[in-house]
């Protein structure tokens, strides 16, 4: 896909609505179309975090393995939201699965790539520091809620 198609499908992602002209082009160069089938994992907790995901299409569970219960979805993530945060923060590895529940079409962005044009230019890396912490709190969120749901008091 021409660079020109993947720019107007980022620019239309909601993850990235008003990104400034300049930072889209910047982006773009570090992305690229992937899909996964339904069952397939688009990463693995532990593993290198080289990149984040806009889905475009499909579902995306986020797993968690806990102790006696196998693998517990924490949240299911759909078309128009992003999977992965683990590529912003030292060491840089998954913290859990992310699994396809279904196809899942996506635009992969580069982490190495798009780490180094954040550190070159400040004003971008700002720009996606604003749009990753809303994602980070609501991850937390949710797993708080999670977290009451399976260990409330009990009644």
């Amino acid at each position: 896909m021409a660079i020109e198609g993947l720019e107007r499908i980022v620019r239309a992602h909601p993850f990235f609505a008003g990104l400034d002209d300049s930072f889209c082009k910047l982006i773009c160069g570090c992305a690229k179309n992937v899909r996964f089938d339904a069952g397939q994992y688009l990463f693995r907790e532990g593993d290198a975090a080289d990149a984040f995901f806009l889905l475009r299409h499909g579902r995306v569970a986020l797993e968690v393995s806990a102790p006696g219960r196998g693998s517990v979805t924490f949240q299911t993530v759909r078309e128009g939201e992003i999977v992965g945060v683990s590529w912003l923060i030292p060491p840089y590895r998954w913290t859990y699965d992310a699994k396809a529940l279904d196809l899942v079409r996506a635009i992969a962005m580069d982490a190495t790539c798009l780490r180094q044009k954040c550190e070159a230019d400040h004003h971008l890396g700002y720009d996606m520091m604003k749009r990753f912490v809303p994602v980070l709190v609501e991850r937390l969120h949710t797993t708080r809620l999670q977290l009451l749901d399976v260990y409330g008091t009990p009644a």
